[in-house]
């Protein structure tokens, strides 16, 4: 039964939604002084954010949609996300073998030259030709493909990118809980009434805002239908987009973007060293429930496109996990699910206290999402402080000259008891704030308790007190990816440990 509570939290700014969006707009908007409370309804990048392919990226087919705005936008914001989080994002040449029958070469060679310079590229190299008789990327490709291109493009930890946003938004004032659905929504003249529900403890409590924005993804017109007569006029199209992970197919650190014949294209990455990532599909989908997951007949899809390219065969049964989720596109009444825009499109609604709707968008375009957002609600809520974003890091980002690998020296130097490839994995995820978590510590015992593979006490304990985890998967699924490295049974013996622990913990107190 739940327990009404009679508190009542005032605030600025209420976020509704815990992915890359609505983290990168409370944070925005707490670094401007606003009061800001953001509710979750399940664990921060839980869905959407935490089921992209893991790029900061332009998107080179976007190009072929005559997408210029969204493809430069993008790009631009490529680079600025690379000088704020350079231990979670970083360059990747990627390798797209020509393919005969499929794209033509000057096509391609145009494609490139565009996406070279459409955003004013500082920081990366620019894209090449290469012989794939003589590259490296070659020899794991079937011997049709003998030449093809090389570009530039960025990897990021995507769940955590979300997470730190969450992080610094709540460093700077903001309140952040997760597992707290919104259930009630009452909109007035100058507030809105939210009525939020804690999942676990059933606890109910309400909050007064001035500006409420609408960032719950694939589950924007279900918030909006909580208010009476509340819509946006706008439409979110649903497409399901999967991945899959399978042993490591090659021995090179170059990641792929192959052409497949029905106009798609699928990226084969390497990923957390012994494995390779594979995706993605793109199938609408009518409705979204809790859980998303990945079909056979897109298994069947990835791994025979895949196979198309590669020497090695891939079978569905190689498959060692796989993930899915849904894209919340704005509806622009495209034919084919892949031709959707994902470019984001932001409603303002002030005919009452002012209501901002986010549809689409990707995770390489939160920020300047974040800026735009700020924009709407400057007069609305009296707003005067300059956009700051785009000048300042990410926790744990302060890296000096964003030089990782020098970073990295540093610490081998300084935690020189530690294995190199855990210590890789801790500055990876956690930058500079690796010296939080190895506080105190001079040799292996002090890291306590060994669950298994690369994960110790110190680290989950971490998680626990400064990046909202809550369950075995937030730590294994979204704060990391070390589930492809521990037991199902260890996963519930850290669920029980992390019980007993906090039990009590969820993401900040009120």
């Amino acid at each position: 039964m739940a327990s009404h509570d009679e508190t009542l939290i005032t605030t600025d700014l209420l976020v509704i939604g815990g992915g890359i969006n609505g983290a990168g707009v409370a944070r925005d908007a707490a670094g401007r002084g606003l009061r800001v409370f953001l509710c979750e309804k399940d664990d921060l990048a839980q869905h959407t954010s935490s089921a992209s392919t893991k790029l900061i990226h332009g998107g080179l087919r976007y190009l072929e949609y005559y997408d210029f705005a969204l493809v430069r936008h993008a790009l631009k914001e490529r680079e600025v996300l690379l000088r704020s989080a350079p231990h979670i994002i970083w360059p990747l040449r990627f390798v797209l073998p020509y393919h005969r029958g499929l794209r033509a070469r000057w096509m391609i060679r145009a494609g490139l030259f565009l996406y070279d310079y459409l955003g004013g590229r500082k920081l990366l190299p620019a894209s090449c030709s290469l012989d794939l008789t003589r590259h490296p990327a070659g020899e794991a490709l079937k011997s049709v493909y003998t030449t093809g291109f090389e570009y530039s493009d960025c990897w990021v930890q995507d769940s955590r990118l979300v997470t730190l946003c969450a992080m610094d938004a709540r460093a700077r004032g903001a309140v952040v809980k997760t597992r707290t659905r919104c259930v009630a929504l009452q909109r007035r003249q100058d507030h809105w009434l939210a009525r939020l529900k804690e999942s676990e403890s059933g606890r109910e409590y309400q909050v007064k805002a001035r500006a409420l924005v609408n960032a719950a993804g694939p589950w924007v017109e279900q918030v909006l239908d909580l208010g009476q007569s509340l819509t946006s006029g706008h439409r979110v199209r649903l497409v399901k987009g999967s991945h899959v992970v399978v042993p490591r197919l090659f021995d090179h650190e170059y990641p792929y973007l192959f052409q497949h014949h029905d106009g798609r294209v699928l990226f084969a990455i390497p990923y957390e060293k012994q494995f390779t990532l594979l995706g993605t599909t793109d199938i609408e989908v009518n409705e979204i429930g809790d859980k998303t997951e990945i079909d056979s007949e897109e298994i069947r899809y990835i791994c025979e496109a895949a196979s198309g390219y590669f020497k090695q065969t891939v079978v569905p049964g190689d498959v060692v996990w796989s993930y899915s989720g849904v894209r919340p596109l704005h509806d622009d009444a495209a034919g084919n699910a892949s031709k959707v825009t994902r470019d984001y499109n932001l409603f303002l609604d002030t005919r009452e206290a002012p209501i901002v709707s986010v549809f689409g968008g990707k995770i390489t375009t939160h920020r300047r999402l974040a800026e735009e957002v700020m924009g709407l609600l400057a007069e609305p809520l009296g707003i005067s402080t300059p956009d700051w974003t785009a000048s300042n890091h990410l926790p744990g980002g302060d890296i000096p000259d964003a030089d990782y690998h020098r970073f990295l020296q540093t610490c081998t130097h300084r935690y020189s008891w530690m294995p190199r490839e855990l210590l890789r994995d801790y500055t990876r995820n956690y930058g500079t704030r690796v010296s939080m978590i190895l506080e105190g510590c001079d040799a292996m015992e002090d890291l306590g308790r060994h669950f298994e593979g690369p994960l110790y006490q110190r680290e989950v304990e971490y998680l626990m007190d400064q990046e909202f985890a809550c369950t075995a998967d937030d730590v294994l699924w979204r704060r990391s990816r070390k589930g492809l490295f521990v037991s199902e049974a260890t996963a519930r013996d850290l669920d029980d440990w992390m019980g007993g622990e906090r039990p009590d913990l969820s993401a900040g107190k009120l």
